[in-house]
């Protein structure tokens, strides 16, 4: 509730008192951001897409007893190590990235203008969701993190002389974090498609702006 009220205040304060941030609303694009295309949602894809990589190929090695005589048939060159090593790398740049991701989704936030009188598909309110969804974020980069220090360990202290790198307990944590990851997505899917926040021909269409004259 205090988080929320302190939100509530930061949006009152950039509409009606003059700040840092009033002070270069003039000079943002039809989108309230400084350039053209919003960056937070593609780094998102970019961490969720590295992750979901990492934990399958971590499966695939997981299960390369199972799946050797298919790969021999199908003549495909691939080993255990290879598979892991894919695991390995995808987790550690999804961790580097998600850097990036939470700090434009910060700043990306600090200057969204929500459409006012809205409730997303579950009732909540613009601030609400923004609240959730940054919170979210930050936590899932603490998650990250751990699952990264987690398989590094496994890699090269508990389970550096096993065919099998990681653990089941990892691989089931990495499912559920996905679904997770899947949750909170749709928290940022809303903020675009219900309160327009970065989406140019929605605040056009609010402010009563002709389209043609932007989206040329």
């Amino acid at each position: 509730m205090i988080i929320y009220n302190i939100f509530t205040k930061y949006f009152y304060f950039l509409n009606n008192i003059s700040s840092p941030i009033t002070e270069i609303k003039n000079s943002l694009g039809p989108n309230d951001l400084p350039y053209q295309i919003p960056i937070h949602p593609n780094l998102v894809h970019l961490t969720i897409g590295l992750f979901a990589i990492g934990i399958a190929f971590d499966f695939a090695g997981a299960l390369y007893p199972f799946e050797k005589r298919i790969l021999r048939f199908l003549a495909f060159p691939v080993t255990r190590v290879g598979f892991h090593d894919v695991g390995w790398y995808n987790i550690l740049a999804a961790s580097f990235i998600t850097f990036f991701t939470v700090a434009t989704g910060f700043f990306e936030m600090l200057l969204a203008v929500p459409i006012e009188n809205v409730k997303s598909i579950i009732g909540q309110g613009a601030i609400t969701t923004m609240l959730w969804h940054g919170v979210g974020g930050v936590l899932i980069l603490f998650i990250l993190i751990t699952m990264t220090i987690w398989r590094g360990y496994q890699r090269f202290v508990f389970r550096k002389d096993f065919g099998r790198q990681v653990s089941w307990a990892y691989l089931f944590s990495g499912t559920i974090i996905l679904l997770v990851m899947g949750l909170h997505g749709s928290l940022g899917a809303w903020l675009a498609s219900d309160f327009g926040v970065h989406i140019t021909a929605d605040q056009l269409l609010v402010n009563g702006l002709e389209l043609d004259n932007y989206l040329q």
